[in-house]
């Protein structure tokens, strides 16, 4: 037994021997983590035709399942032209398209399921569409996208809610900007209607969709004489 005790105190004290050492490790970590984020003056965004960079752009979305967490998933397989106008904003136009093949919740078979008639239908309906109609502007830094978006066969007018960030040079000339977006729809406006209610009430898929949008617009540097 003081065998056993004599262990137990070697072990007490060298836990807290450790722990500042440990400390200093985690504060040193977490000073490196909190670093404030960096001041940036942004140029004017120039007109012209800028390209979805789909390799630094997010098309996602987000679903309450049983009413007490959120499904979060996002299409990886897209492109879209904006047509950004610098002397009037609000005459910019945007066109988007996604394939539905291209959906991914992390889930193989939860994907695969969502890509049958159940939901997508994917052999009939093989992409969703956006078409700008125009832009709003809204408060001192904000806009609203409105226009034509089509999934699952059906087309009805949304608005988009919309921030910029930018423009910025990369490091080949070419022009960047950001742009942070997010809507809501009701898929059952679309026809997809797989799901049911809950004894206590509510629904085991929800019906209202958030569409977060991360995108990053591209407008490559004029070519050289010689490219």
């Amino acid at each position: 037994m003081t065998k056993f005790k004599t262990t137990l105190w070697i072990a007490a004290l060298a836990t807290f021997a450790i722990l500042p050492i440990a400390g200093a490790k985690m504060a040193s970590s977490a000073a490196f983590t909190q670093t404030p984020a960096t001041k940036v003056s942004y140029a004017p965004i120039p007109g012209g035709d800028y390209k979805i960079d789909p390799a630094h752009s997010t098309v996602g979305f987000s679903i309450r399942h049983y009413e007490i967490n959120w499904v979060v998933g996002r299409f990886k397989d897209f492109d879209g032209t904006i047509r950004f106008d610098d002397a009037d904003i609000t005459k910019s136009s945007v066109e988007f398209a996604a394939k539905i093949a291209s959906v991914d919740t992390g889930v193989a078979a939860r994907d695969q399921h969502l890509q049958k008639d159940d939901f997508f239908d994917v052999a009939k309906y093989p992409q969703m569409m956006f078409k700008s109609t125009r832009v709003e502007r809204k408060g001192k830094n904000g806009y609203v996208l409105h226009g034509d978006f089509t999934l699952h066969g059906v087309t009805k007018p949304v608005a988009i809610p919309f921030t910029i960030a930018g423009a910025i040079k990369d490091s080949r000339g070419n022009t960047r900007f950001g742009i942070e977006a997010q809507t809501k729809i009701n898929r059952r406006d679309y026809g997809m209607n797989y799901g049911s209610t809950l004894p206590g009430g509510g629904f085991d898929i929800g019906n209202e969709v958030t569409i977060n949008l991360n995108l990053e617009a591209l407008k490559p540097a004029p070519k050289t004489a010689g490219q």
